[in-house]
């Protein structure tokens, strides 16, 4: 007994001795471990700040392998690759991230929804559409809504982008409105290409409706309508377009005084078009303006100098043109030369300019072909913003 109790009270101590020795080794291990991997994190980081976009791929990488169990820096990573247009490696990371068996519910549903933005980036437009119907009733669900809806809007499935903007909006993630009479608009151009204008024409009403005060439903309606020889009929609603829209009469002003010519009412609308351009002083107006003058039974002869009076109020390089195009040189024989040199001048100033992206087109667009922006397109040209 004597001699189990001596040996008993030496192992004591030695085992003590051998544990604090192998807690003190793992704790070393740990520590040298814990310090690597965040400086290859910070690494990372700093080149990322410093736009080294390979560096800190490199760094990341390197981070990872040291602990694969880090989910934020896969993340990091994945996103990387995605803005750099590597788009095939974002989705393996992702999709390794979404087959690991301890993620949390969040981090899952965070890489689902990595995952569908790098097929919508890499315009896998199907393969997106699948991944953003996984995320219903998460908290990237409205995230994936609004992702979902430019995917139907890149398809050009009008149909759909309708109904999902009605569960945004029923969602109180914004007000869709102008955006679903557009998608109305888009379906009713369809059915006219396929002669069905009666079904176009129920939609461009549903869409007036749908947003009472955008300017595109009552444009095309009007353009209907007078295709179908009811010209005063396209007046009316034009009149109705600019006390609806009033921001939109540069697009609405031409449209109006071809109609007016059409069904006789010329005069009315040049009354109207001379009201409304002494509260805005805008080329296109002033172009109809001119126009319907022009038309009259007794054409006024001084109808082009409504372009001196504009210069009078607003410095235009576009409206000097187009009444010295008119005019007799002093040396008319050059009069040719100088009148093409200002045409070539003010061809960019003619142009509309996309508010969101800056993309400039001679037509002016309700969606920009550039970033896709609805109604970013001011109705004025770039000379006159």
């Amino acid at each position: 007994m004597d001699f189990d109790l001596t040996w008993t009270l030496l192992g004591l101590p030695l085992a003590f001795v051998l544990g604090w020795l192998a807690s003190r080794f793992d704790l070393r291990q740990l520590r040298l471990d814990n310090r690597q991997a965040p400086k290859a994190y910070f690494k990372g980081l700093n080149f990322l700040l410093n736009e080294q976009q390979d560096q800190a791929i490199d760094a990341f990488i390197e981070a990872v392998q040291s602990d694969p169990d880090t989910s934020e820096l896969h993340f990091a990573l994945g996103n990387l690759f995605r803005r750099r247009g590597e788009y095939e490696r974002a989705v393996r990371v992702h999709e390794h991230l979404l087959s690991r068996g301890d993620l949390s519910q969040l981090d899952r549903q965070r890489a689902q929804h990595a995952l569908a933005l790098d097929y919508l980036k890499a315009g896998l437009l199907d393969r997106a559409q699948e991944a953003l119907l996984k995320l219903e009733n998460t908290p990237f669900e409205a995230q994936a809504r609004l992702a979902l809806l430019a995917n139907h809007e890149r398809s050009r499935d009008w149909a759909e982008a309708a109904l999902t903007a009605q569960k945004l909006a029923k969602s109180k993630q914004g007000n869709f409105d102008g955006r679903l009479a557009h998608y109305l608009c888009e379906q009713s151009a369809t059915l006219l290409t396929a002669q069905r204008p009666a079904e176009a024409k129920a939609l461009l009403l549903q869409a007036i409706d749908t947003a009472p005060s955008a300017a595109r439903p009552r444009l095309e309606l009007a353009r209907l309508t007078a295709s179908e020889g009811a010209a005063d009929q396209a007046c009316d609603i034009l009149r109705a377009c600019i006390e609806a829209a009033p921001t939109a009469l540069p697009l609405i002003a031409g449209p109006l005084a071809g109609y007016g010519m059409a069904c006789g009412q010329a005069e009315g609308v040049l009354e109207l078009l001379k009201t409304r351009y002494a509260q805005t002083y805008a080329l296109d107006v002033l172009d109809a303006i001119v126009l319907l003058e022009a038309s009259l039974p007794q054409p006024s002869p001084s109808a082009r100098d409504w372009y001196v009076r504009h210069l009078e109020r607003e410095p235009s390089l576009v409206a000097a043109a187009k009444w010295i195009a008119g005019e007799k040189l002093e040396h008319e024989q050059f009069h040719p030369q100088v009148q093409r040199a200002l045409d070539h001048a003010v061809k960019p100033l003619m142009r509309y300019r996309c508010a969101a992206c800056g993309f400039e087109a001679r037509q002016h667009f309700w969606q920009c072909p550039g970033c896709q922006a609805w109604d970013s397109y001011p109705a004025r040209r770039i000379e006159e913003l």
